[in-house]
């Protein structure tokens, strides 16, 4: 048998393009390490703070609709919060059939603590989400009391008893318009421990928490579980009216109040919980695809552009890997080993704050691609009519402003 000859140039062709590929990923991801706001560290926590001499006056707005299985376990700890103010809560029953609002009632009557006003906005008019209407009314009831912050809060977060002195605190000592804490999403089952910690992990590489509290940058983001907003504030941001028709509402109202020159802080919780369970890869896809489209504000391009991303930054690191080492390109399989390796890296952080082992981060390829049908699926969705579905309302594109 004769010396083997030179490789085909078309093995020779694939081979290259795919050391280029992943040498294009790699040099994505030493950007991503460097510069994006080390969005990958998780130490952005309450800033310093120190207890006011006195306590200013906070109302409670709790939207909730069909909420009835989740209640229990987050209300009372809103009723019973250790605030040395005045402080009500407002829970604002959203059209619920499930007997939220009466639910609502008896565990203010068990628990006592804070006083409770259970109401209803009724169904939303054209234009509105409604969460948003919901929210809306529960601010007009408690502007009655006066108050200087209202803290915004979803039916299924459960606070720790100190939440709300902490929040004022912060907000108080660095003078801030908006503080927002991600809540600790449930990560028990399976799915919720690939999905969840990646769903955050993607919302901070979106929105770097550093960037987002710095005076003069155009990063702006809130997470809409855990809000704490001055009054006034949100009355210069014609909040909620200025984004009655956003799907992800907390972001734009996060955007409203900093465009309106307030100073917004956004950071990791460490005892707001959120109750709600994603035990299966169903339910946790339902809460991605409802909104991703509308984050790619409803645009075919963007969606397009998005998904090439997605699959240069996290699907080819893996990819070109095992593919050079089968292949015998030294090259290919570094620059993607590299890639990967920083991918896991980064991703460490943010699966150590869940609990969770840090075998699950190399994992981080398949979870993405997770996230990249799910996003595909929410452009499909939205172009069938079904738009961003959320217990029993759709919401298509939200109409032009009209000028």
């Amino acid at each position: 048998m004769g010396p083997a000859g030179p490789p085909p140039w078309g093995r020779l062709r694939r081979v290259t393009a795919l050391t280029w590929t992943a040498a294009g990923s790699l040099a994505a991801w030493l950007w991503l390490l460097l510069c994006q706001g080390f969005f990958w560290r998780t130490d952005v926590r309450l800033p310093p703070r120190r207890e006011p001499d006195d306590w200013p006056p906070v109302c409670v707005v709790v939207p909730a609709r069909d909420e009835a299985a989740v209640l229990p376990m987050s209300l009372p700890s809103l009723l019973t919060q250790d605030y040395p103010g005045c402080a009500e809560v407002f829970l604002i029953d959203d059209g619920s059939t499930d007997g939220t609002g009466e639910l609502a009632r008896g565990l203010a009557l068990r628990h006592g603590g804070l006083p409770l006003t259970v109401s209803s906005p009724g169904d939303p008019p054209a234009g509105w989400t409604g969460k948003l209407w919901a929210v809306r009314h529960g601010i007009a009831l408690a502007r009655a009391r006066a108050p200087e912050f209202l803290l915004l809060t979803d039916a299924d977060i459960a606070h720790g008893p100190d939440s709300l002195r902490e929040l004022v605190a912060a907000a108080r000592t660095g003078g801030y318009d908006l503080v927002s804490q991600m809540a600790r999403l449930r990560a028990e089952s399976v799915w919720e421990r690939l999905v969840v910690p990646a769903f955050v992990y993607f919302f901070a590489q979106l929105y770097p928490f550093r960037r987002v509290g710095v005076r003069g940058s155009r990063t702006a983001a809130a997470a809409g579980g855990c809000v704490l907003l001055r009054t006034d504030a949100a009355e210069r941001a014609g909040v909620p009216d200025s984004v009655r028709q956003a799907v992800i509402d907390d972001v734009a109202l996060a955007r409203a109040v900093k465009g309106s020159g307030g100073h917004i802080w956004l950071g990791l919780a460490e005892r707001v919980d959120s109750v709600r369970p994603y035990p299966r890869l169903r339910d946790l896809w339902h809460m991605v695809a409802r909104s991703a489209y509308a984050q790619l504000r409803h645009n075919p391009l963007l969606l397009a552009g998005t998904v090439a991303g997605l699959a240069v930054v996290y699907l080819v690191p893996p990819v070109a890997f095992v593919a050079g080492v089968v292949a015998g390109s030294t090259a290919a399989a570094a620059a993607g080993g590299a890639a990967w390796l920083l991918m896991a890296a980064t991703y460490g952080p943010t699966v150590r704050y869940y609990g969770q082992p840090l075998w699950l981060a190399p994992l981080l390829p398949f979870t993405a691609s997770l996230y990249l049908l799910m996003t595909v699926d929410s452009a499909v969705r939205h172009h069938r009519g079904r738009g961003a579905a959320w217990k029993g309302r759709t919401y298509a594109r939200p109409a032009p402003e009209r000028r």
